[in-house]
């Protein structure tokens, strides 16, 4: 196994060089296929959300295959390497697989313990599947880290640590107060109609909005997210669709809007949210930035030094972290008429906002900024557990699976020498009736067993073991056998429809 993951998220990456980095649908395809015809890799899978993007994949060369990814994101993102290099962080073998497990269990979220990250890995994986670059290392790896994300939350308290992203930014729009008697009897409105879209809208309902209005650019979904909401045991929101071009009209009855699109542009400008307010934005103060000072990660000092000195050694000796400074504009002053979340990347809503009286904008920066001293619940520890012995777990899995089509190959080489033999005794001596054949033939074939099965069944445990890898390679040379064989076996079981399936 090489697994090898270079990315960039919120704990390594300001927000605007996150918002300029992020990928489209058809620019994340685009960049799995460039991926995959890239000589150092053979599988390839990307994990895009609004606050990471991740490039994982199964390479043969550990510096060549991080000076690739890293260029491929940079060439992808449109945002240059020398500028990105710095944000990014590097993780390889089960490091890698520690890091996919920790994001799978919301260990690595801007709110940790949401559950929002496990729909996004499953996307990932669908989209490795349907562009045929997850192989066999990825469908394993991204179904088992689903498999522990779950695990995770169903063992244990994680959900208590944290809460969604929506509920978070509810929370912030409150300001301290009871996010439900604050939120009750308001009306909301809800761009967009994704997944976190939804589940804005849901939570909005459960809160105690008295009505919710979607828009979003294709009508029908718009429509079925109303549908949905309406058909709710739990609530009894009104709820209705409009176009998107009625927004304008909306903003002027709405006291909460939140924003999650696809829009790679601004989807509300600070002049039409003055102009819905009836206030004048040049006339609005500029209130003066708050600066924050927040840790930056050991992995992009880590990488720094893999992409400057190529030797992952240089690595370990690298200096300690040096503090990533966040700017985060101040909020207008006095009564709040209308409260802003934009949880989309890029952002949705203008910055710019902040300026407006009676606006209160919060997005994914500032919630980044909130969240920092959230408090940490004492599940953490136990998700920590279960993440570190689902990695070895994980690892002796892969390893056993490694040398499989060699014993495979082996005792298929020793059915052949069989057939053979028994074949050759035929000739010589045609007078044996069936029964003295089959006799003849059962006690060869338990000689052979008797015999592999010891070597066999020991080099699958030696294989499972750190450091094993080297078995399968012993057991190809001792018994001479063919490369072409083993890596017939392996394309067979990869091909497996059955395969993956959970």
């Amino acid at each position: 196994m090489s697994l090898l993951v270079v990315g960039l998220s919120h704990r390594s990456a300001p927000v605007s060089v996150l918002e300029r980095a992020s990928l489209a649908a058809d620019a994340q395809a685009k960049l799995l296929q460039d991926t995959l015809a890239a000589e150092p890799a053979t599988e390839a899978a990307v994990l895009a959300t609004c606050n990471r993007i991740e490039l994982y994949a199964d390479v043969d060369k550990f510096h060549a295959g991080v000076a690739e990814l890293s260029t491929l994101l940079a060439q992808h993102s449109g945002v240059g390497l020398e500028e990105l290099t710095p944000y990014l962080y590097v993780h390889y073998e089960d490091r890698a697989v520690h890091h996919l497990f920790s994001v799978a269990c919301g260990l690595d979220s801007m709110v940790v313990g949401e559950g929002q990250i496990l729909g996004q890995i499953k996307d990932a994986l669908a989209r490795g599947q349907e562009l045929h670059t997850a192989g066999r290392l990825l469908n394993d790896l991204f179904q088992q880290a689903l498999r522990v994300g779950k695990r995770a939350h169903s063992e244990t308290g994680i959900d208590r640590a944290g809460q969604s992203l929506v509920t978070f930014g509810l929370q912030q729009l409150a300001a301290g107060a009871d996010p439900a008697l604050w939120a009750g009897g308001k009306r909301a409105l809800v761009i967009g109609a994704g997944s976190m879209s939804s589940l804005a809208a849901a939570t909005l309902a459960r809160t105690g909005v008295a009505e919710i209005v979607v828009a979003n650019r294709t009508r029908a979904r718009a429509d079925r997210l109303v549908e949905i909401l309406q058909q709710g045991d739990d609530t009894a929101v009104r709820a209705r669709a409009v176009e998107m071009s009625a927004v304008g009209d909306e903003l002027t009855r709405a006291d909460i809007v939140v924003s999650c699109t696809g829009s790679t542009g601004l989807v509300l400008t600070a002049d039409a949210l003055a102009e819905a307010l009836g206030v004048s934005l040049d006339a609005a103060p500029e209130a003066p930035p708050v600066t924050a000072v927040a840790p930056a990660p050991d992995d992009v000092d880590q990488h720094a030094a893999w992409v400057e000195n190529g030797s992952a050694a240089s690595a370990a000796h690298a200096g300690p972290a040096t503090p990533r400074r966040v700017t985060v504009p101040a909020q207008s002053t006095g009564p709040v008429r209308l409260a802003l979340l934009d949880l989309a990347m890029p952002r949705d809503i203008d910055g710019a906002a902040h300026r407006i009286a009676g606006v209160r904008l919060v997005d994914i920066e500032s919630l980044a900024d909130a969240s920092a001293d959230a408090p940490m619940a004492a599940d953490v520890d136990r998700v920590r557990t279960i993440v570190s012995d689902e990695v070895a777990a994980f690892g002796a899995a892969q390893r056993a699976a490694h040398v499989a089509p060699t014993v495979v190959a082996l005792r298929t080489m020793a059915a052949d020498v069989v057939a053979g033999e028994i074949a050759r005794l035929d000739g010589r001596l045609p007078d044996l009736d069936e029964k003295q054949r089959a006799e003849i033939t059962q006690t060869v074939r338990r000689v052979v067993d008797k015999l592999l099965h010891a070597p066999t069944v020991r080099v699958k445990q030696l294989a499972s073991e750190p450091g094993g890898a080297g078995y399968a390679d012993a057991l190809r040379e001792l018994f001479d056998l063919d490369p072409q064989t083993v890596a017939a076996v392996s394309r067979a079981d990869l091909n497996d429809p059955n395969r993956g399936r959970s």
